[in-house]
């Protein structure tokens, strides 16, 4: 994996394997607190999915002024949660950043606010099965492209997603393609635009909407 430095300084990493970027050149820690934290309205308590961790930048990044948020990070490669140990973070993020730099080594940790991130090594969408259904508040949706990984935003995988969420949870992503968001109407949600940040397009707001009858 080659270290690239995006936009507003923070740090990525390119991906050979599915020649992508983790997260937008425009800025990998604004993307983190525009399109997903601050889109998402965190708040303290809440119980969130992070589906795809990475670097964990978008986990970190919520609790960043909240107490006992419960988030569950859901990642298949070891490799990328390793580099978190020595990653250069910028200020804003580095002390909270610091807090959870070993989740490699421990897989759970608990900061001094009552933030835990818990780690779940393997395909992200065998591991939903381990909770229960309605359980989470809030989900950051964060896997490489559509057109790199188009497995991963299956109808199948939104409807899974669906069912662990609880009524009028919300659900962010980066992606606002057009058969993505259908797949996600299908299966019950309710679809907004997202913040534009480092380009045109906005961002994609789910909403598991009360009024909505859930579908396969």
């Amino acid at each position: 994996m080659k270290l690239v430095k995006t936009e507003d300084g923070s740090l990525t990493f390119f991906s050979e394997k599915y020649q992508e970027h983790y997260h937008s050149i425009s800025g990998a820690l604004e993307e983190a607190f525009e399109k997903h934290v601050k889109a998402l309205g965190i708040k303290d308590g809440m119980k969130i999915l992070d589906f795809c961790f990475g670097l964990g930048y978008n986990a970190i990044a919520a609790t960043k002024g909240h107490k006992e948020l419960e988030i569950f990070g859901l990642e298949n490669d070891l490799t990328i949660i390793q580099k978190m140990i020595d990653l250069e973070v910028p200020d804003l993020l580095e002390p909270e950043y610091d807090n959870f730099r070993l989740l490699f080594e421990k897989m759970e940790i608990t900061d001094e606010n009552d933030n835990t991130i818990k780690l779940l090594i393997g395909e992200a969408w065998q591991n939903l099965g381990q909770f229960e259904d309605g359980f989470f508040e809030r989900v950051f949706f964060d896997p490489f492209s559509p057109k790199k990984q188009p497995e991963m935003w299956s109808k199948k995988i939104f409807h899974k997603i669906y069912l662990k969420m609880k009524n009028g949870g919300k659900l962010s992503t980066y992606s606002c393609a057009k058969m993505i968001r259908e797949n996600m109407k299908e299966v019950g949600f309710k679809v907004l635009d997202g913040p534009r940040v480092g380009r045109k397009s906005p961002a994609t707001i789910a909403i598991k909407n009360n009024n909505t009858q859930n579908k396969k």
